[in-house]
């Protein structure tokens, strides 16, 4: 075997595949395991964006890939909720959290 050959086995490298889980207003919301990491580099490139409506965009976006199916439903009817507010400030820290497991 020469040095310029590297096997990167499963490509998970030190991924933990234990659920990634949070609470808010008294819910617990979980997200996958895991994600791509081309994935995760998309969303810092798009964060990136000058435009306020680019960035909103991407919060959408970004709990649509993290969130499994029904904890993502639960997540957007809370978002809707009139008596229980998620401020932005709230949902930047969700996601600086999130990634930060990632």
């Amino acid at each position: 075997m020469t040095n310029r050959f590297k096997d990167f086995g499963s490509g998970l490298g030190n991924t933990s595949l234990e659920p990634i889980t949070f609470m808010l207003h008294g819910e617990e919301f979980h997200c996958a395991p895991a994600l791509q990491g081309k994935v995760l580099l998309g969303f810092v490139a798009e964060s990136q964006s000058e435009n306020s409506a680019t960035q909103a965009a991407i919060i959408e976006k970004f709990f649509e890939k993290v969130l499994v199916e029904e904890s993502l439903e639960r997540f957007n009817a809370l978002q809707e909720s009139k008596d229980k507010i998620v401020s932005v400030d709230t949902l930047s820290e969700i996601i600086s959290w999130v990634v930060e497991q990632y």
